[in-house]
């Protein structure tokens, strides 16, 4: 048995070691198309985070949930980069329900992107536990904000279509093996943005929100998409002026859309000054200016000047960044932490549609 598992791992190592070579071609014909992919703020990135174990014995990270893409993956003890060694990493050898495999993936997000080799082993989120979960084991991660983000990997809650062909994302699992009981989960994003956001499995607790839930059909299975009517501010409609699109992201802190139309929307705020791949704002301004109004199914979601608006250091920053027309055909918003800091979200599988109610 001892020997079986000392050849798996070595295997491991061989895959590992050959992952290697094999990402110094891949680099080198993806580098300039990865200049145009969304960049994010990382010294923003304060979304849903928890810690999780791996393995048995169980081995901690502290993972973002992300409803923007569909695996897990977190460092692995093979990666050699510099963000790797920031964070924890995974042993396999200290896992006696680890198992190998010989595939290898690449994983794109929003800090950047990595050369994972695929694994499985046991899995628990608090006190709900999948075993034999597909994972991404980090052998190169190229992406030098990824040494400054405070979680060790990335935990996704996407559809199955976004998913590493062939695996069954953690959230479907859970729900095939009978560990939850509903395809549900939701989201409270606590306004201290450290600390006191809630991740809900299997079901929803009516506390953490005001009124009734309002629901809204999944336009896109892959993303949680919805259809959205218009973006206003002071009864102009701003943006989104025929309908367009809006994928919920609890991965990404910034409001995200086309660059020419976050453009138009910056000019509404006013007073903006450009620093250090920043846009500035007064920070009178969060006292002054109205709110965005999003609307969504005849509903609207008004986003007020002090969201949109924070303080950073000795300053105050625009919350949106462009970037959706390079990976979009239509136009798309991403509506990110900003969003879901005000608003409850859940999000039903079994009936494909998103709930929104104001957060307490």
């Amino acid at each position: 048995m001892q020997l079986h598992k000392s050849l798996r791992l070595w295997l491991l190592l061989l895959i590992f070691n050959k992952a290697g070579w094999w990402s110094q071609l891949f680099f080198k014909n993806t580098l300039a198309s990865l200049r145009d992919r969304q960049r994010v703020n990382t010294r923003q990135m304060k979304g849903p985070l928890s810690n999780i174990t791996i393995g048995t014995l169980p081995q901690e990270f502290q993972v973002i949930f992300d409803t923007s893409s569909s695996d897990l993956w977190v460092p692995s003890i093979y990666c050699r980069h510099a963000e790797c060694h920031q964070h924890n990493a995974f042993r396999p050898n200290k896992s006696t329900t680890f198992l190998p495999s010989e595939k290898l993936c690449h994983c794109f997000h929003g800090t950047g992107w990595m050369i994972a080799i695929l694994g499985y082993d046991t899995i628990q989120i608090r006190n709900l536990v999948t075993v034999n979960q597909a994972f991404g084991l980090s052998r190169n991660q190229f992406s030098a904000p990824l040494i400054r983000v405070p979680f060790d990997g990335i935990l996704g809650l996407g559809y199955p279509k976004l998913a590493i062909q062939g695996t069954i994302p953690i959230f479907d699992h859970l729900k095939k093996q009978g560990v939850i009981s509903q395809s549900i989960f939701a989201f409270y994003l606590s306004s201290q943005k450290v600390s006191g956001s809630v991740v809900m499995f299997g079901g929803v607790d009516r506390t953490y929100y005001k009124g009734e839930l309002k629901w809204v059909p999944v336009s896109q299975r892959g993303f949680w998409q919805v259809a959205m009517d218009s973006i206003s501010m002071n009864g102009t409609i701003i943006a989104c002026s025929g309908g367009c699109q809006a994928i919920l992201d609890t991965g990404t802190s910034l409001l995200t859309g086309p660059a020419d139309l976050v453009k138009n929307i910056r000019w509404h705020i006013k007073d903006t000054s450009f620093l250090d791949n920043e846009y500035l704002v007064s920070c009178d301004t969060t006292h002054t200016l109205p709110p965005l109004i999003f609307t969504i199914n005849g509903i609207n979601y008004p986003v007020p000047a002090k969201a949109y608006i924070f303080k950073s250091r000795h300053s105050c920053l625009c919350g949106f960044q462009g970037g959706t027309e390079r990976t979009h055909a239509t136009e798309t918003w991403i509506l990110s932490d900003i969003f879901l800091r005000l608003y409850f979200s859940v999000y039903d599988r079994e009936n494909n549609r998103i709930g929104l109610a104001p957060a307490v």
